[in-house]
Parts: structure tokens; C-alpha cells; sequence
């Protein structure tokens, strides 16, 4: 196909991605486009490299709501909340909604 990426262009994403295992997928991108003078996207990178194993799910930990704070407020002032939302009047322009509570 006209728009398939060569076989040996998928070994070279692999190779360098093997060199340099600490960098990303558009840092391994814009290294192809910047040093081995061939274009390739990020989203391509990373669907080559997770053909051969080569990407780890991510580390996160699960933060759950609490039913108190830790910390309990005693006074006025003390925990403030803020909220912001711009909202779109069509042929006019933007408002912008700020909220805080206390």
C-alpha cells in the first residue's frame, strides 16, 4: 500500500526505541524526524512499539474520596473552593464564570 510504513522502518522505531528505553513515544518520533530524516507520528511509533511489547502500562495509584478531611477547617476563610467555565454566546464572544466559595 502507498501509505503502509516499510518494514524497515518499523525495525528502525524498534532499534532506537531499544537504544533509548527512557524516552517516549513523540520524543522517539521527533528523534526519527530530526536525526534519521524520516517522518513518523507518535501515534505510529506507539502503535508499533506496542506490536512488539515494547510499551508498559503506566504506574498510577487510585486516590479514593474521604468521607471527612484530614485536616478540618475551625474558622472563616480558612478553605476556599474555586471553579472556572467560559461559556460560548454564539455570534458575540466569550463570558467567563468564576465561582469561589468559602
Amino acid at each position: 500500500m502507498w501509505n503502509k510504513i516499510p518494514d524497515w522502518e518499523k525495525a528502525r522505531v524498534v532499534e532506537v526505541a531499544r537504544v533509548y528505553p527512557e524516552k517516549s513515544c513523540r520524543e522517539i518520533a521527533w528523534l526519527m524526524t530530526d536525526q534519521r530524516e524520516y517522518f513518523i507520528s507518535e501515534s505510529s511509533v506507539y502503535r508499533i512499539l506496542k506490536a512488539n511489547d515494547l510499551i508498559t502500562s503506566p504506574v498510577f495509584t487510585v486516590v479514593s474520596a474521604k468521607d471527612r478531611f484530614e485536616h478540618p477547617t475551625t474558622r472563616v476563610n480558612e478553605l476556599w473552593q474555586t471553579d472556572f467555565a467560559y461559556l460560548k454566546v454564539v455570534h458575540w464572544g466569550w463570558y467567563y464564570l468564576s465561582t469561589e466559595m468559602d
